[in-house]
Parts: C-alpha cells; sequence; structure tokens
C-alpha cells in the first residue's frame, strides 16, 4: 500500500461538513468503544453491526456513509486487537489500553461514497453530509492508478488546512544485486550517523533550531483566555488563532524531518547494510 496525498480546496460550508464528518467518525469510534467495555465477548463484526445500530438511532450519524461508518468500528477494533496483542506477548508496562478518543482528526472511506472526476483533479463526497466536490493539488498523479486499486480514501485535518489521502494498493518490486559487501551504521546524538567507512552526517536539530519559536507561540496560547460565556466570541476566536499558529509550526518541524529522511533514503548507498549500536 502507498499513499498518495493532495490539498483539498473548497468553501467554508464544506470546511465545516468536513469537520461534521470527522466529530461523526470519532463519535462511532467512541461509541463502539463502549460498547466492547460493557458487553463481554464482542469481536470485529459485532462491532460492524452496532455501527449500523447507531446509524438508525442517531440522525446525525445516518447522514455518515455506511462505509465510512464500518471504518471508524474498524479503528476501534485496530485499538482492541493490539492491546490483546500486547497482552499475549507480555510487553512490560503499559499494555496500551484502549481509549476514547478526544481530538479527532480524519474521516476515512472505502470504495464507496466519493468519485474521481475524470481528470482526477477533483473528487466527490457523496453522503448526506454536505462535503460535495473538493478540488485537489498535488505532485502525485492519480491517472496512472486504476479506480480499483483505491482501497481507502481518508480526509485529514491539519492546522494548514484540509488533505485527502489516497491508499493505493501497488506491488513494488525492486530487483538488487547483492555487492557482497556490508556497511555499518551507527545512529547517535551528536551526528545522525556514522558507518564503518568513517562517513558521518550531521545531525539537523530541527526541534532544537525551531525550540524558540514554539515557546513564543506556546505563552501565546497560555495567555489567551478561553471565552465560553455569551459576548466572548473574540477570545475564542484569538485563542483558536494562537492555536493554529502553535499547529503550524510544530507541523513545519515534522515535514523538515520527513524531508530529511527522504533524502537520505535516496543518499545512502545500495548496499547491504547491517545496523548495530555501539
Amino acid at each position: 500500500m502507498i499513499i498518495l496525498e493532495f490539498k483539498a480546496y473548497g468553501k467554508k460550508p464544506q470546511y465545516f461538513a468536513i469537520d461534521e464528518a470527522i466529530r461523526t467518525a470519532r463519535f462511532i469510534r467512541n461509541s463502539c468503544l463502549r460498547y466492547w467495555m460493557d458487553n463481554k465477548g464482542v469481536n470485529k463484526y459485532d462491532l460492524s453491526k452496532y455501527s449500523k445500530v447507531l446509524a438508525h438511532q442517531f440522525p446525525f450519524a445516518n447522514e455518515l456513509n455506511s462505509t465510512a461508518r464500518q471504518a471508524s468500528s474498524e479503528r476501534a477494533w485496530s485499538s482492541i486487537s493490539r492491546f490483546f496483542d500486547n497482552c499475549k506477548k507480555k510487553v512490560p508496562e503499559k499494555k496500551g489500553f484502549p481509549k476514547f478518543q478526544k481530538r479527532g482528526r480524519s474521516v476515512e472511506y472505502k470504495q464507496s461514497g466519493w468519485k474521481l472526476s475524470p481528470d482526477k483533479k477533483s473528487i466527490v463526497f457523496r453522503d448526506k453530509k454536505g462535503i460535495g466536490k473538493l478540488k485537489l493539488k498535488g505532485n502525485w498523479d492519480l491517472w496512472c492508478f486504476d479506480k480499483k486499486q483505491i482501497k481507502r480514501v481518508r480526509i485529514v485535518r491539519r492546522a494548514d488546512g484540509y488533505y485527502v489521502q489516497f491508499c493505493v494498493s501497488v506491488d513494488i518490486t525492486e530487483a538488487l544485486e547483492p555487492t557482497g559487501t556490508a556497511i555499518g551504521l551507527d545512529v547517535g546524538l551528536k551526528d545522525f550517523y556514522t558507518d564503518s567507512v568513517g562517513k558521518t552526517e550531521p545531525n539537523p536539530r530541527f526541534y532544537r533550531i525551531g525550540e524558540k519559536r514554539l515557546k513564543f507561540y506556546q505563552r501565546r496560547v497560555s495567555r489567551k483566555k478561553k471565552g465560553k460565556a455569551v459576548g466572548h466570541a473574540s477570545r475564542t476566536s484569538n485563542r483558536k488563532k494562537a492555536v493554529n499558529k502553535l499547529g503550524r509550526t510544530h507541523l513545519r518541524i515534522s515535514r523538515q524531518r520527513e524531508e530529511h529522511a527522504k533524502r537520505l533514503g535516496t543518499k545512502l548507498p545500495q548496499e547491504e547494510c547491517s545496523l548495530y549500536s555501539w
């Protein structure tokens, strides 16, 4: 599976509809988790059936596509199965008991509930939430993949906007001839890594470089008061702006790390490597 990510552009009512779909997906996941806690012997298929029961009980849950509801119940089961696996493996300390999700950031659709345009530059979500048509902008081309290869479509909310991710099923085969030599890598704090030949890669320290700005925006968030009462809408909006600015700074640092990892992936020699630590 590979993930192709595109920036999604729409109007404000569409963004509100996406937020509502994310909240509904979080509600279904947490409800399935509570159903598992209250009833013994519940399995994955029982949670999938319970998501249908929730759609009959709550009108806002019925507005979400059925495959998105199933995907939310599968998310709940994945956290449950991960907890069981940790218990079987006797993982020390915390076993990762499933917790209720407080801040959902994505909603996932399967192979229905959405439709790509013929030029694959826009996507239409056809559930009752009212998301509608979103324009896609990115560097990857979807035209070289068949629609049947797209197994999941996910809408992700980040600090700088909304993104649409396509989970594509592909078979990647890369034939490499072994050179018969091995190279050792030592990952450290002073240098990012040092190989057995003596070559070193400096540690970029993106977090340490951006720590000053993070502290600055974190202080701004802590100084903003939460306006819950009527007449304090300006307080709420100012706090949201400060939180968004802090989130953008964190997002920038994480993207710097990803780009650095990609650059090293192409820079390292295509040889048989043995990883060890001193």
